[in-house]
């Protein structure tokens, strides 16, 4: 039986007619320490893949403008994503990290980037009440707060929000193991 709980803004039942591009990760292919370098490539990739959608016109230059803006913010999003999946993922987990990016149309084009991972039990508590903070919390004072705290980080997550205006959502599916 699986239990799901969804905090924030997260995007459910995306529409099966957009573009998406999902990439995935066995997480004991290789350490983590040699994945660091990946996730960044892996991040260039998807902005620069992103931007063909965004093209560029001669005769407006704001759209040069647009599409740099758009390919830094999803650079830094997917790279924090990425690094996040991967640094806590469980090690013991069977389950590959994924990544996807998904362009919905709406009144306009949305951008959705989603990471998943496994986390180990012992460790969903905590996570859960930093999601609640956080989401809970104004931005900017969460963020400061942050800057205080030497245990915990979760400055990547709050920065996209103050910095980027990304939207932060998390469902957390409860699995049994066999």
């Amino acid at each position: 039986m699986t239990m799901t709980q969804i905090f924030g803004e997260f995007r459910e039942n995306l529409p099966d007619n957009h573009e998406f591009l999902i990439l995935g990760f066995s997480p004991s292919s290789i350490p983590i320490q040699q994945r660091w370098r990946n996730n960044g490539l892996s991040a260039d990739f998807i902005a620069d893949y992103l931007t063909t959608f965004f093209p560029v016109s001669e005769e407006d230059p704001s759209t040069h403008e647009r599409q740099v803006e758009v390919k830094s913010a999803v650079n830094y999003i997917a790279n924090e994503l990425l690094e996040n999946a991967m640094k806590f993922n469980d090690e013991a987990s069977k389950y590959p990290i994924k990544f996807g990016i998904h362009l919905v149309e709406e009144t306009g084009v949305i951008v959705v980037l989603q990471a998943t991972n496994s986390l180990a039990s012992q460790a969903l508590d905590k996570f859960q009440s930093f999601i609640k903070d956080l989401i809970n919390s104004d931005p900017y004072d969460f963020y400061l707060q942050r800057l205080e705290d030497t245990e915990g980080s979760g400055l990547g997550l709050v920065t996209m929000m103050n910095d980027y205006e990304a939207q932060l959502g998390w469902k957390i599916e409860t699995v049994q193991k066999n």
